[in-house]
């Protein structure tokens, strides 16, 4: 248990940092696919020079490589939907849809991983759900077609996040996989790429129009991208998909938290309710959780 108590602590630590990523994104001057980008190609290129630095492998074989291809293309189909369902819908109901992510890990973890679901975690799924749906104050009286569209994206935003942690979770958990690092650096930089590629279609640049913009997106790629995921995609594999989704469900709700420190979000006490129940359904449903065939 001991193990299992600190793959939770470094997960959770990652999910604090990734938190952070609307803050840098809010104040870096540039379209969100765009900081996606540099996020994307700045953490690759770190992590590779660490790779480099420590003579770690960076190959497996094509059948490897093909995994972390795929990761690659999830993540990008991720971000993809995901500027666009906040355009449609707002950030709120795009975090709370986007996060329904949860629910598909479980399904996973349930039919793939044959992952025993006990009533602690079903309570703390259940109550940091509700507890989202709290922070964002959703009014589904007021969808609209365009709504209609904006929930199809974050959905899909929540199934491609899905296809990613499965993906990445596989090849940590692969018998001869590659470091944190290789991995994490390889399929950054296939994805930095193939936003590119869609930046060029879109016709944006991505020039850098400020030094704020330029720490900012340096802060985005090392430490949400580099630090964050690394300590996530480290304790993956020792922990259940079902927690490994539930956990995460913290980055959305300290997003909130910083929107109101940093940018003055009007906050009632209905949102401190909420946040409060988000944080008290991920500790619910993380205690006394085992891994199978420990």
């Amino acid at each position: 248990m001991a193990d299992y108590s600190r793959n939770i602590i470094k997960i959770l630590i990652g999910a604090i940092i990734i938190s952070t990523s609307s803050v840098w994104v809010n104040i870096s001057e540039v379209a969100p696919s765009v900081s996606g980008f540099y996020r994307m190609f700045i953490g690759g290129v770190l992590l590779l020079i660490i790779c480099g630095v420590q003579r770690i492998e960076l190959w497996r074989g094509w059948r490897y490589f093909s995994w972390l291809f795929l990761a690659a293309v999830f993540f990008a189909f991720d971000l993809y939907f995901w500027h666009r369902s906040i355009f449609y819908i707002g950030p709120g109901l795009a975090t709370v849809l986007g996060n329904f992510q949860v629910f598909f890990m479980t399904l996973a973890g349930y039919l793939f991983f044959k992952e025993k679901i006990g009533i602690a975690f079903i309570i703390g799924l259940i109550v940091t759900i509700v507890g989202l749906f709290l922070l964002v104050g959703i009014n589904w009286s007021e969808l609209s077609t365009q709504y209609q569209t904006g929930v199809v994206f974050a959905l899909a935003t929540a199934i491609a996040y899905t296809g990613f942690m499965l993906s990445l979770r596989h090849v940590q958990s692969s018998k001869h996989s590659l470091s944190t690092f290789a991995n994490l650096g390889i399929m950054s930089i296939i994805c930095a790429s193939i936003m590119f590629l869609e930046l060029k279609f879109e016709g944006l640049n991505i020039d850098i129009p400020s030094t704020q913009s330029l720490v900012s997106l340096l802060i985005l790629g090392a430490g949400c991208q580099v630090v964050g995921w690394v300590l996530i995609t480290k304790s993956m594999p020792n922990l259940p998909a079902s927690i490994v989704g539930v956990v995460l469900l913290l980055q959305p709700a300290l997003s909130m938290v910083w929107d109101i420190i940093f940018f003055n979000r009007p906050t009632g006490m209905i949102d401190y309710i909420g946040l409060m129940m988000v944080l008290g359904g991920v500790y619910m449903a993380t205690l006394k959780k085992k891994i199978p065939n420990d």
